[in-house]
């Protein structure tokens, strides 16, 4: 079943994670799509040629393991990880919940382990492939109303650049994508229904910077990508 390369991508829902499948099915991948909840991949697995759904709770040490496990055997090792999944909510750090940060953490940071730690050792030996991480703002600064979150993607930034430093002399490619603007979603819409088409950013445009960071030529790699509308204020 090695016919293809194989990219795996987190948090499949119907915004960025579903653009990411497609971009990357669109350019010959056997894409496995793993979310929480089968409604959403479901629909890609029928509608995407060689694009296979599975549940996985990336937070999960074990579901992990057992997905990866079966994604080997059914289909062969991974040349790409996407770690899209996210944990989130909004509040100062008097107002949340503790267990807030700490089941955010286990999604954006901790996923994020279980994740490297089960595609990296057959990257190794092939001596190439790619880990890319889509994160936010959050990740550079700490709001007062995101106390439950940020601390979790600035741990992520940390944590994907300590597995790029390690991995990237061994040939494999790690970035971190860093969002600094609203996806153009549906509920985001509904939201900020007062928002020009420029206020947002695309999820294909999105999708279309992780595959040229994942095209990028080795003697260029970035590792810290921002994105952002031309009229987002920063």
């Amino acid at each position: 079943m090695a016919d293809k390369p194989i990219a795996i991508v987190t948090g499949v829902g119907p915004g960025t994670g579903s653009a990411i499948v497609r971009r990357f099915a669109a350019e010959g991948f056997r894409v496995i799509a793993l979310a929480r909840s089968p409604d959403r991949i479901r629909a890609l697995e029928q509608e995407l040629p060689d694009t296979h759904a599975m549940i996985c709770d990336v937070s999960s040490e074990s579901q992990i393991a057992d997905t990866v496990a079966n994604i080997r055997k059914s289909y062969g090792s991974p040349n790409v990880l996407i770690h899209n999944a996210v944990g989130g909510g909004w509040g100062t750090f008097l107002e949340i919940e503790p267990k807030m940060l700490d089941r955010n953490f286990q999604v954006n940071v901790m996923g994020l382990l279980y994740l490297a730690r089960e595609v990296a050792p057959d990257m190794i030996k092939a001596g190439n492939g790619a880990i890319l991480v889509t994160g936010n703002t959050s990740a550079i600064r700490g709001k007062a109303n995101f106390a439950g979150f940020a601390p979790t993607k600035a741990a992520q930034r940390i944590l994907s650049e300590s597995i790029a430093r390690d991995l990237g002399p061994r040939g494999i490619h790690v970035a971190y994508v860093l969002i600094d603007a609203v996806i153009d979603v549906p509920r985001m819409r509904e939201r900020l229904p007062d928002a020009p088409d420029d206020f947002f950013i695309k999820p294909s445009a999105i999708a279309d910077e992780l595959w040229h960071l994942y095209k990028q030529d080795r003697s260029a790699w970035s590792f810290l990508s921002e994105l952002r509308p031309f009229g987002e204020k920063w």
